[in-house]
């Protein structure tokens, strides 16, 4: 869950400053463990269902990628621990 709410906090917070107009935005986090103890995480997939107005599917994916790779210390810490993190989205016209 933390690294679901540190990465929509800086993409939402990077597409505000692209001039983006995010109305909504909703996480969602699946996760895959190892099978022996420690059950470690060894594959998240962060989801992000955004709406806005006319909103950049270019300049989604850049925040994204910059959350992932410079932003987001909870999935810096993840991915040198070995976790492959994978981040998909959805984009949708706010009405």
């Amino acid at each position: 869950m933390g690294v679901g709410g540190c990465t929509s906090f800086d993409v939402v917070n990077i597409l505000r400053k692209s001039r983006q107009k995010v109305t909504h935005c909703v996480t969602h986090v699946t996760a895959e463990r190892a099978d022996d103890i420690p059950q470690v995480f060894e594959h998240i997939n962060i989801h992000f269902d955004i709406e806005g107005d006319n909103l950049d599917a270019a300049k989604v994916e850049r925040a994204i990628h910059l959350t992932a790779e410079k932003y987001c210390s909870a999935s810096i810490m993840l991915q040198r621990a070995g976790v492959d993190i994978t981040h998909t989205y959805d984009l949708k016209q706010a009405t």
